[in-house]
This record gives structure tokens, C-alpha cells and sequence, in this order.
């Protein structure tokens, strides 16, 4: 059967997303993937994945991971109160305690909800309750969630448009780029700077050295708040257990979600000072004016605790600076030269690989913004459609589709590693110029308009 006729795809694209449906199967992407465990996935057909993409950081402990199932069939079995809302919930006491213990002062005060877009509203209604101020500053080729009030913060024009006009007072300013947010805070005295430590979405973008502290001491000089979005840089992600302690500074309001519960809950978080806590909440006619129903859940609670627990006892702050220097160094070898490779970058087990023109062929001699071109429409989507035919799952970056990004969970071995090392290279051995590449996603695209848009 094909896995586009597979009663998931078919009720998928009827009840759902049909153009979803229809878009796996342009260049045949699409599978309907049925068991995970650890760092593997099978799909409807039996075969195995290694999976390079990891629910887009969320799932840093690998699929499934036996410890935290136990954890979670035990509080089943305890029959616990789950939500809990006129009294206080026992396991989001633990774990805000347990968050703050990993956290430098003075973070301590924790909002809780479900989703990475709520934990960024969160710090945005924070900084709007504790300043009085009502503007926003956030960077170009930021991505922060997709409800209407990130939404106003992204990055992204094309995610944002059909949904203008948003909320007023929105700035954008570059990414890196000083001079430029200096301005900004003096120009629109916002109530806070939203800031990723490094840009996921935008193209595994790192910023220069030494720039998250300094746009904090601007911040502060102005009176404005940094709100760090470290949704999927969090949790060991980058080598360190939370990507601000490699940049040495301590964020005014700290957001995160996709790890923290171990990739089988819906958790997210937005951790502040007591301080800016009481300013925006204190008191017993502010204390409701941020809640959520599904906040501090017991199942996500214990879920989110036992994922701190195991992210020390199997070391995986270290296993992902490791494992991360191994791929990256792996990748830089194996692509060097490469006339279609522009850098391969990355922090921890956070590796992105921008292809465009180097200047180093004909072509690109001659016709870059023809390679530019070739290289944002088409060539990271072909790259990771044949390393799912190779076996490996992998993604590009959603808002810059010239750059390929690898995301594993942290458990991932040396040996698959160099698996992936070595498939990276073997396929971009084939396309060394833009000729190949236009003719396989022209034959490819050609028969599956023929076949139905089968996959």
C-alpha cells in the first residue's frame, strides 16, 4: 500500500490538512511514521529512520525513554489530582523548585502553561505588567509560536501577513545587530527585547560573541526587560544546559517548552524574578490575571521533573556538547570545499548546513543569484528527502530552506553520527553544481504529478 493511501494519510487530509497531505507527496517526503523509540523511528512499512529532527528539539532524551513511561504509569496509578486550581498543585511546586535550583538568580518565579507560544505570551504580558510599557522589540528571522500575540514578534513575513494588521507597537531590529537595538530601545522605550540565543527557525543563525550580554546591559540602561526564548535551545540542546550560561549573562524572563517534559507531554514555562513577579502579579487583586487551565498539570508536572532528573543522571548537558563537536567537526570535514556549501554552523546538537553559492564553480561565478535561488526553493528539501530515503530523518530550517538542519536527541551514538556524517556527504557528492540537483527535483516532481501525488 502506499503510505499516502494509508487510512492515517487519508483521514489526515480529510479531517485536517489536506494541502499538508498533498505537499509530502511532491517529491515523495511523505511517511506515516507508526513506532519511536530512543533515537529510531518505523514507519507503516517496517522500515527504520534515524531521526536527525527530534520533533524539532523536543525530544532531547530520545523517543519513549523507558524511565520517564515508569514514572508516568506510576503517577497514573496513584490516582492523583491532575488539575488543581483552588488549592496548590503539589507537582508544580516541585517542579518550579527543581527549575530554580538549575537556574542562576534571580529566576525563581514560575508561569507555567502548555505550548512554547504560551510561555512567550507569558514573558510578553510580564513585561507589559511590570513596566507599564506597551512596545515590543524582536529580531528579524526570530520565530516565537504562531498565535496572534507572537505572531506580532515573528520574524517571518510570510507567517505573518495573512493575519495583519497585529498587535501595534511591534519592532523588529537585526539579529546581532547592536547598533541597531540601541536605537530601538531609545527610539520606542519597549516593555521588552525578545530574543532567541541562537535563531532555530531562522537558519541555526549564531549571534557575534558577546552580544546577549551587552543587549542586557542595554535593556536594563533603558528600562526594558529581555525575554529569551530558549523553546528549543533549552535542556542541554546546545552543550549547556540552558544556552544563555555559555553566553554569561542571566535573562530578565526565561521561556521554555518542546524538552522540558521529555517529548510526551504538552509543558512549557516562563521562569522570572520574584521582583518583576510582584510588580506584574503581587498582591490579592493581581494574583489571577495570568492563568491557564491546563497550567502546572500533574501529569506534565511529573513528566517535566523526571526529565530534569534524567538529563543529570545520563550526563546530557556533556553528551551534547560531545556529540555535537563530533558532528560538527564531522560535517566540516566531509563538506570542505564543497562548492555548494556556504558554512556548516552550530552550537551542541544544533548543526545547520547553508547552501548557496561560494564562488568556487563556474556557475557560481557567473550566475549567483541563480544558485541563490536554486538553493533557498528547492536544494534543503531534496537533501532531506534523500536522507529519508537513506534512512535519516532531517529537516530544513522553516524559515530559510537553504539550510539543512540536523537536531538529534542527545542519546545519539558515535557510531550514528558518523552514519549521518557519511550520508550528508555521499548525497551532496552528487550535486556539486545546480544542473543535477534542477533535473532530479524536475524528473522527481514530474512523476509524482504523474503518479497522484503518491508517496
Amino acid at each position: 500500500m502506499k503510505q499516502s493511501e494509508h487510512p492515517v494519510s487519508q483521514t489526515y487530509a480529510k479531517y485536517i490538512n489536506p494541502s499538508f497531505i498533498q505537499l509530502l507527496g511532491v517529491l515523495g517526503y511523505g511517511r506515516v511514521f507508526v513506532r519511536a523509540s530512543d533515537v529510531w523511528l518505523w514507519d507503516s512499512e517496517g522500515r527504520r529512520y534515524l531521526d536527525c529532527l527530534a520533533g524539532f528539539g523536543s525530544v532531547n532524551l530520545g523517543h519513549n525513554h523507558p524511565a520517564l513511561i515508569a514514572r508516568l504509569h506510576q503517577l497514573l496509578d496513584e490516582q492523583v489530582l491532575h488539575f488543581c486550581h483552588t488549592g496548590p498543585a503539589a507537582g508544580a511546586a516541585a517542579l518550579a523548585e527543581a527549575l530554580a535550583k538549575r537556574l542562576a538568580a534571580p529566576l525563581e518565579m514560575s508561569l507555567f502553561a502548555s505550548s512554547g507560544a504560551e510561555a512567550v505570551e507569558a514573558g510578553l504580558k510580564l513585561a507589559r505588567a511590570a513596566t507599564g510599557r506597551s512596545d515590543f522589540v524582536s529580531c528579524d528571522g526570530g520565530f516565537h509560536g504562531t498565535t496572534l500575540g507572537t505572531l506580532s514578534v515573528m520574524g517571518a513575513e510570510r507567517l505573518r501577513q495573512p493575519f495583519e494588521p497585529l498587535l501595534a507597537g511591534c519592532h523588529r531590529v537585526p539579529f546581532g545587530d547592536l547598533d541597531a537595538l540601541d536605537r530601538a530601545l531609545k527610539a520606542h522605550k519597549p516593555a521588552a527585547f525578545l530574543v532567541e540565543p541562537l535563531q532555530a527557525e531562522g537558519g541555526v543563525i549564531l549571534p557575534p560573541p558577546g552580544y546577549l550580554r551587552a543587549a542586557q546591559e542595554l535593556c536594563r540602561a533603558r528600562g526594558t526587560l529581555l525575554v529569551l526564548d530558549e523553546i528549543q535551545t533549552g535542556l542541554g540542546r546546545t552543550g549547556t544546559l540552558f544556552a544563555h550560561e555559555a553566553e554569561g549573562f542571566v535573562p530578565d524572563v526565561l521561556c521554555l517548552a518542546k524538552a522540558l517534559s521529555g517529548g510526551l507531554a504538552a509543558m512549557s514555562v516562563a521562569v522570572t524574578s520574584r521582583a518583576l513577579f510582584d510588580k506584574a502579579y503581587g498582591g490579592a487583586g493581581r494574583f489571577d490575571l495570568h492563568s491557564s487551565t491546563y497550567q502546572g498539570n500533574a501529569f506534565a508536572c511529573a513528566a517535566a521533573l523526571r526529565t530534569l532528573e534524567l538529563i543529570d543522571e545520563e550526563d546530557l548537558v556533556a553528551r551534547s556538547a560531545r556529540q555535537g563537536a563530533r558532528l560538527l567537526d564531522g560535517l566540516r570535514a566531509r563538506l570542505r570545499g564543497h562548492p555548494l556549501v556556504k558554512e556548516v554552523r552550530g552550537r551542541g546538537l544544533l548543526v545547520g548546513i547553508e547552501f548557496g553559492p561560494t564562488g568556487s564553480s563556474w556557475l557560481g561565478k557567473l550566475a549567483p543569484s541563480l544558485v541563490d535561488k536554486v538553493s533557498e526553493g528547492m536544494f534543503g528539501q531534496w537533501v532531506a528527502v534523500r536522507l529519508l530515503e537513506a534512512g535519516i530523518l532531517a529537516q530544513p530550517a522553516s524559515s530559510r530552506w537553504n539550510v539543512l538542519r540536523l537536531e538529534p536527541p542527545l542519546t545519539i551514538s558515535d557510531e550514528d553520527i558518523d552514519t549521518v556524517v557519511d550520508a550528508v556527504g555521499a548525497i551532496l557528492d552528487d550535486y556539486r553544481s545546480i544542473a543535477p540537483i534542477v533535473a532530479d527535483v524536475t524528473r522527481r516532481a514530474g512523476a509524482q504529478w504523474r503518479g497522484g501525488w503518491q508517496y
